[in-house]
């Protein structure tokens, strides 16, 4: 018999069971997010055990396992999800401008400033986590930053669309130069010896000159 040959009444049980057990492993999934992170705001550091965040979560390690293939695919998560509320946080300080170029500038400068290392803010998840992704899984880092890249070809799209920007370049290509131009700008090492760090100012005038119509 088909489902669609079913009782209704049967249909809907079926629904409802899927929809409980998505539920509880949806939550069984945030609690051990939720233990990482504590975990990791902690130590200042991705330097953890899985067996740590499950003794923190108060699951078993069967239910880890159940959840993520490793330490790997949970720090991608919350990689994933930092980035995710990264794009909602920059989206909430352009809209407050009208001029394009006012908005892009404001982008730039909060992503330099969010992914920066700081001693205070404690970013593992930039510093560490995020150098070591980019040269190992490539295809991983493009979808953790699907959020980040779609907002600023928006932004990007909406200069273009004022004449503020290049004209020879389509936005998409300027997002995402910009994009992987500030993430690996603002990370350690990258600016090893110079006396004086480099500013989110700084960060924006490169970029700028090298998009913006002059």
């Amino acid at each position: 018999m088909s489902s669609e040959e079913q009782p209704a009444w049967k249909q809907r049980a079926v629904e409802r069971s899927l929809r409980t057990a998505t539920q509880r492993a949806g939550q069984r999934v945030q609690r051990f997010l939720d233990a990482a992170q504590a975990i990791i705001t902690e130590k200042g550091s991705t330097d953890f055990t899985v067996q740590e965040v499950v003794d923190r979560s108060q699951q078993s390690l069967r239910s880890f396992y159940l959840q993520f293939d490793g330490k790997h695919e949970l720090l991608l998560a919350l990689y994933e999800d930092a980035l995710s509320k990264t794009a909602e946080q920059i989206r909430a300080a352009t809209a407050g401008h009208a001029d394009p170029l006012a908005k892009l500038r404001t982008a730039v400068e909060l992503l330099f400033q969010l992914c920066r290392p700081d001693p205070d803010a404690r970013r593992p998840l930039f510093t560490e986590f995020a150098p070591q992704l980019l040269s190992s899984h490539p295809a991983e880092v493009r979808t953790a930053h699907a959020a980040l890249f779609a907002m600023f070809t928006e932004l990007m799209t909406e200069a273009s669309e004022s004449a503020r920007l290049r004209a020879d370049l389509p936005p998409r290509r300027m997002a995402a130069m910009t994009l992987h131009t500030v993430m690996f700008i603002s990370q350690p090492g990258s600016t090893e010896g110079e006396v004086r760090p480099i500013t989110a100012e700084e960060v924006w005038n490169f970029c700028a000159h090298g998009i913006a119509v002059t």
